[in-house]
Order: structure tokens, then sequence, then C-alpha cells
């Protein structure tokens, strides 16, 4: 698994239909005030065992202010799914997404990361896997670090 994490002021994420009218962005997730965006990839050799190692790495990653973590801090985490991390684009001109896993692995993955996180003890928001989603944050710093597992 691979996260690309952002110490962030504030991030949400909205979604067209999330609201009443289908044409609008509606927001599906957000957090207020200092925590971590984190867009998480997974790929073919994944496990269940790797997403609870991911949460907790995450939730003890010391990178917010005064060198503190999530779990220091109660700081919150807006997660989303994001298969283009595992784009590689050394050849040619477009990208080819070989090394993501297939939504059928991937979702219940990502899944398990929030689940992880919430049993210990963070507020997560998150975003909604496979949709077209408008992502906007504040990154604080900027400060943003990968963490593979």
């Amino acid at each position: 698994m691979r996260a690309v994490v952002q110490r962030v002021d504030g991030a949400g994420v909205s979604v067209a239909g999330a609201t009443d009218d289908p044409s609008a962005p509606g927001v599906v997730g957000e957090i207020v005030g200092e925590g971590l965006c984190v867009l998480v990839g997974v790929t073919h050799d994944d496990t269940p065992e790797k997403a609870a190692r991911l949460a907790r790495k995450l939730w003890s990653l010391r990178v917010l202010e005064g060198e503190k973590s999530c779990s220091d801090a109660n700081a919150p985490l807006l997660v989303i799914s994001q298969f283009t991390l595992y784009g590689d684009a050394r050849k040619g001109r477009r990208p080819t997404w070989n090394a993501a896993a297939p939504s059928e692995v991937a979702e219940p993955l990502v899944d398990e990361v929030v689940a992880e996180l919430r049993a210990l003890g963070a507020h997560v928001e998150t975003g909604r896997f496979g949709a077209d989603m408008r992502v906007s944050l504040t990154n604080h710093g900027p400060f943003t670090v990968i963490v593979e597992v």
C-alpha cells in the first residue's frame, strides 16, 4: 500500500450527485483545522494486515505542528482512495495502471485502513470510492510525505 500524506489546515472532498441536485457537487468528507489528508493506493499483493499497518503508521506519524502525531493532537484525517498512485509513466506519454489493484481488491482494503484508524480512536472522513471527486485542501508547510507498507 502506498499513501501520499499531506499536513493540512482543513481539507474536503466533494462529489457530483451528493446533493439533491444531481449536477451539483456536494461535500462527502471534510476536516476542519489541523490534520492529515491521505491519498491511498492499493496494489495487487496488499492485504488486510498491510492496511492495519498503514493505519497505525498514519495515526502515529509525527508530522503535525510541534512534531505531534494525529494521536497526540487528536487531529482528524481525510482518507481518499487514489488508484493513480500506482500509475507508471516511465515509458511513452500515457501512464499505465497495471500495478493498481482492481476495485474489488482495493475498495475493501481502503475501507480496512479507515476502520483500523477509527478503531484506534481517530476521527476519519472519507471520499467516495470510484467517484469523480474534487479534493480541496490547504497544505500546511507545505508538507507532503509518501508512506509505503
